[in-house]
This record gives C-alpha cells, structure tokens and sequence, in this order.
C-alpha cells in the first residue's frame, strides 16, 4: 500500500541507483568466474596489491563499487517509503560520482546514475518544500 508522503521521483532515482549497483556486481562476477578459484583459494592474501587478472577482477566487482550503490539505492527507496526524506549530500555525492565516472570512462553505465541521483535531487526539494507553504515576500521594506 503507497503511502501518501511518498515521492516518486525519490523512489526512482533510488531504484535507478540500485539497479545499476546490482546489474555491475551480477555481470562483473560472471565476467570474473575464472579467478573464482584464486580468490575461494586465498591467492590474493599477500598479492591483492599486484597488478593480476585476479586481483583486478576483485577490485572491480566484489570490492568494487556495485555492492555500495546498490545499498544506498535500496536505502533511498526503504527510506522513501517510510516517509523519510534522504539528505541531499547523498543525492551530490551520487551525482558527482557519476558525472566523474561519465567523463572518464565510456562505455559506462554512469549516465543512468546521473539520471537517478538528479530524480533523487529533485525528490528531495519537492519533499522538502511543502506545497501549502507560503511563497516569501522578496519585495523590500520601506
């Protein structure tokens, strides 16, 4: 059942971050599945520093980035429908990062993530500004 203070837009831009961290964590470990076996038998223990096959596929997925955005993801839209409104620094450091990964990188999902962090910046001031509030008088005093 939807609750009435729930933003739409905030619960979009969460699940776009969420299925973006979900979808590089499940392609990168099937794209990993040959250094399965170097990391279920410990090879990177006193090697994760060194420039392998193994250790840069651990970096890049199951340490990487995907587990992280898929929890804030999830955590916008839990937050969303329990009425809480995310902070905005969370909807910038989103943002930023997928502009940086964006810019740096192509092909890269990044794009989508910047879609979702600005539906979630534009959840946020809508839900911060309540609509029956009254419009401030910017007309100076004399």
């Amino acid at each position: 059942m939807e609750q009435s203070n729930s933003n739409r837009m905030i619960r979009w831009g969460g699940g776009i971050i969420a299925f973006i961290g979900i979808g590089h964590l499940m392609l990168g470990m099937l794209a990993s599945w040959s250094y399965y076996d170097d990391w279920l038998t410990l090879e990177l223990w006193g090697h994760w520093w060194e420039d392998t096959g193994a250790a840069n596929a651990f970096w890049g997925n199951p340490a990487g980035f995907g587990w992280p955005l898929f929890v804030v993801g999830v955590m916008v839209v839990w937050m969303d429908r329990n009425g809480i409104v995310p902070p905005a620094f969370l909807g910038w450091m989103v943002l930023g990062w997928g502009v940086f990964c964006s810019v740096v990188v192509e092909p890269t999902p990044g794009p989508f993530v910047v879609v979702g962090a600005v539906l979630l910046l534009r959840g946020i001031r809508s839900a911060s500004t309540p609509v029956d509030a009254p419009t401030p008088d910017l007309a100076p005093r004399t």
